[in-house]
């Protein structure tokens, strides 16, 4: 009876989002009071039930979030992004056009989130393909996949943050083995797969593209922006701090050393909301105040970061709360129950539930956190390593992505493609990222 009761509310939950077009966090919000009340949860238990879902999955990401959202931005605006990709296109050369673009895409990808890297870079991408007379979708591909692996995979992304936190899994630990599995993911999504599509679906190869629906593009002239180097430091320097700070802790656990000032001090260093504003503090200086830019322009382009993901910040504690509701009403206890002496992985079931749930929602961040309301109950009763758990839940929220999800209505239109080459291009690279993560995954649990 509770699955069922889930079952309705996330047919109830498609329904408003793509039949009635209503905001997605309001119908989070709807969803999540009737699935309260559907469950028999006490009447004065529900309100408390998702403010606390809400508030604890914001308290834990909206600080990462907000930070990653104006590193991000201050990168892109200094022509930071633009120098990174151009420089490695011109180091790669022309019969390495396809491996230029993925190192290029993922290094934006991680300092980047979706929808801002993938704005930024198709513009790029049209000039050079047009430079080297190769088709749009040659380049596309291999972009698209490296940006969705950085997406599905790795802090500060929304997804795998948020996620994190939910399980309680150490995030330096989610940040590197996510660069493990998002190694062969972006390779066989990428430049393997565009061999493949260009047999399944060759008409999308002759499609020219269109991107007049992003406006005027800024114009960087390449000596004004600044150098490679720093770039690169800058959009990785996060990702830098919480590695060399788990690598730390893993020595000190493996060798038995007592904790003290040292590791105390790796440790806030290494924590990602202190990673995400020392990188930004930097950014302010390489990418603003070295450059003669105005503070106050710079904090301009903090601000204007922060304005656009407002909304998306909501869905995510929209999210958080349905979770909670499904935790509070029972039913992560009864799947618990149900897989009792199961031999299934938690991994397994993590990527199978969430891989459902973005089928039918669409959004990839829903999907995640929804997830988590239905596994978190089931952790306790298995040995698994809860990094490798978010990684799986992150896999399975990245497959299929199709006709309910904005990425894929991004793709169709900046590409030219019909329905059908939407589907063999994006659709199945979105797949195909989430089977080879999850076969990753699974192969990296055997070792760790």
């Amino acid at each position: 009876m509770p699955l069922f009761i889930v079952v309705l509310g996330i047919i109830l939950l498609l329904v408003l989002i793509t039949g009635f077009k209503l905001n997605t966090f309001v119908s989070l919000i709807i969803v999540s009071f009737g699935v309260a009340l559907a469950l028999g949860m006490p009447l004065d238990k529900i309100v408390s039930s998702i403010e606390g879902g809400l508030g604890g999955t914001l308290g834990h990401i909206a600080l990462i979030f907000g930070l990653g959202a104006m590193l991000g931005k201050l990168i892109a605006d200094a022509g930071g992004a633009h120098r990174i990709a151009m420089t490695l296109i011109d180091k790669f050369g022309e019969k390495r056009i396809q491996w230029a673009v993925v190192v290029a895409s993922f290094i934006v990808g991680i300092a980047l989130f979706f929808e801002v890297g993938l704005v930024l870079l198709i513009p790029i991408v049209f000039t050079i393909a047009k430079q080297l007379k190769v088709p749009i979708v040659y380049l596309g591909i291999p972009m698209a996949a490296a940006l969705l692996v950085t997406h599905g995979f790795l802090p500060p992304h929304p997804g795998p943050t948020a996620i994190a936190g939910e399980y309680g899994a150490d995030i330096g630990m989610v940040l590197l083995y996510g660069i493990i599995v998002a190694i062969p993911a972006v390779i066989i999504a990428g430049p393997v797969y565009t061999k493949l599509a260009k047999k399944i679906v060759p008409g999308a190869f002759d499609k020219t593209g269109n991107i007049d629906s992003l406006g005027e593009q800024k114009v960087f002239k390449l000596e004004e922006t600044p150098g490679f180097g720093i770039s690169v430091l800058t959009a990785m320097f996060p990702v830098i701090l919480m590695s060399i700070a788990t690598i730390i802790n893993m020595v000190q656990t493996s060798t038995g050393m007592e904790n003290n000032t040292f590791f105390s001090l790796v440790n806030l260093i290494g924590n990602a909301s202190t990673s995400m504003l020392i990188s930004l503090i930097i950014a302010i200086f390489t990418m603003g105040i070295s450059r003669k830019i105005p503070l106050k322009e710079i904090m301009n382009s903090c601000a204007v970061s922060i304005s656009h993901i407002g909304m998306m910040l909501l869905i995510i504690g929209g999210g958080g709360a349905f979770k909670q509701v499904l935790i509070d009403g029972g039913v992560g206890d009864y799947v618990a129950e149900l897989f009792t002496g199961s031999n299934m992985s938690p991994i397994l079931l993590a990527w199978i539930v969430a891989a459902i749930l973005r089928v039918s929602l669409g959004s990839a961040t829903v999907a995640a956190l929804s997830t988590a309301g239905l596994v978190i109950p089931l952790l306790g009763q298995y040995d698994v390593n809860l990094a490798l758990v978010v990684l799986a839940t992150g896999a399975g929220s990245s497959i299929c992505s199709h006709v309910n999800d904005a990425g894929f209505w991004m793709i169709k239109e900046y590409f030219g493609l019909s329905m059908k080459e939407t589907f063999g291009t994006w659709t199945v690279l979105s797949t195909i990222v989430s089977v080879v993560g999850l076969g990753s995954i699974l192969l990296l649990s055997l070792v760790v």
